[in-house]
């Protein structure tokens, strides 16, 4: 199979894998639904005149319809920001919480949680600190004179780390027996309390997230390039850098505000699509929102599935994560542009 073929057939695949995914997901649980039911269930809106139980409707439309939609949603954003992120920084290691997005949203997250306890309050506290870290790490890497790609990229550690240490004396702080565990499962993240309003709460950032990456994912090539070559060919760079990072913020901050913080998909899942489309950010973004949505909402299903117990999600992204990312490594993945 040559390597046209080869991109169709990824192709393909990533159009119908978060498709299967979706439909599968609903089979997948502690309460075992038969798929005739399901499909039942799904076109009872339509066809009033097909008979559902009133329990299965509930587990279908109230339980696992938000999580396996909240599963594609977080995972699409995540994994379109690293993308976006590992093209305008030309870095393999770069990841979407780079700039300290993730950890300013646990701090605010952790903050709330300690404060109120509401689960709407700690949804708006992550969302807003995770857009302040970032905002934070550009107005430093602003403030030195000819700062450049890698100013910002070391303010973003810095910033990460200071919120960190936040996120650390809040823990310490907290009331062991009550505000401490809430806070530390909140951190591990996870999506089993994702629900309707969580959603629709996030949905505005997303869209605007994504609409702005889809229309500028062709500059993101030239961007790849280098700063030259892209001023040669009319573009701002830095607007550009500056528009495409404020996208990805929000993609960012929005999701881990309703699913806490979920390591490795922001790295790993680009590498995975650049492998199987090539390195066209035309074509890659929205290769990585397909194949983050579709790896999310396995890992999703797994933690919910294989012990009677749920796993935490962002445990089974790393413990997942890690060896694919090592494996691509061994397959000698190098190409950037």
């Amino acid at each position: 199979m040559n390597k046209e073929n080869k991109e169709i057939l990824g192709i393909v695949l990533l159009v119908f894998l978060p498709i299967i995914l979706f439909f599968a997901s609903f089979l997948i649980g502690r309460y075992p639904i038969d798929p005739v039911d399901v499909i039942k269930t799904i076109l009872c809106p339509i066809f009033p005149q097909l008979e559902v139980s009133q329990t299965i409707t509930t587990i279908v439309f109230e339980i696992r319809l938000p999580r396996i939609i909240g599963a594609l949603v977080v995972g699409a954003a995540l994994a379109m920001a690293g993308s976006a992120f590992q093209g305008i920084f030309k870095n393999p290691l770069v990841s979407s919480d780079l700039l300290g997005v993730s950890n300013g949203a646990g701090f605010g997250a952790a903050l709330a949680i300690l404060l109120s306890g509401l689960n709407v309050v700690t949804q708006i506290f992550a969302f807003v600190f995770g857009l302040i870290s970032v905002s934070v790490t550009y107005l430093i890497s602003k403030s030195y004179k000819n700062g450049g790609i890698l100013v910002l990229v070391l303010s973003g550690v810095a910033i990460s780390a200071f919120f960190g240490a936040l996120v650390s004396a809040v823990k310490f702080i907290a009331d062991p027996d009550d505000k401490l565990p809430e806070i530390v499962y909140w951190l591990m993240g996870s999506l089993a309390s994702i629900t309707v309003d969580k959603l629709i709460m996030i949905s505005v950032p997303i869209i605007i997230g994504v609409v702005i990456l889809m229309l500028l994912r062709w500059r993101i090539n030239l961007l790849s390039m280098g700063d030259e070559e892209a001023q040669a060919l009319g573009l701002n760079p830095s607007r550009t850098r500056l528009i495409v990072i404020a996208a990805c913020t929000l993609l960012t901050s929005a999701a881990v505000s309703v699913s806490g913080i979920i390591g490795w998909l922001g790295l790993v899942i680009p590498h995975m699509t650049r492998m199987i489309v090539g390195p066209d950010n035309k074509i890659l973004i929205p290769a990585s929102l397909s194949l983050g949505a579709s790896f999310l909402l396995l890992i999703d299903n797994i933690s919910r599935a294989v012990i009677s117990i749920e796993i935490p999600i962002g445990i089974l992204t790393a413990v997942i994560g890690v060896p694919i990312f090592l494996y691509l490594l061994r397959k000698g993945y190098s190409e950037w542009s």
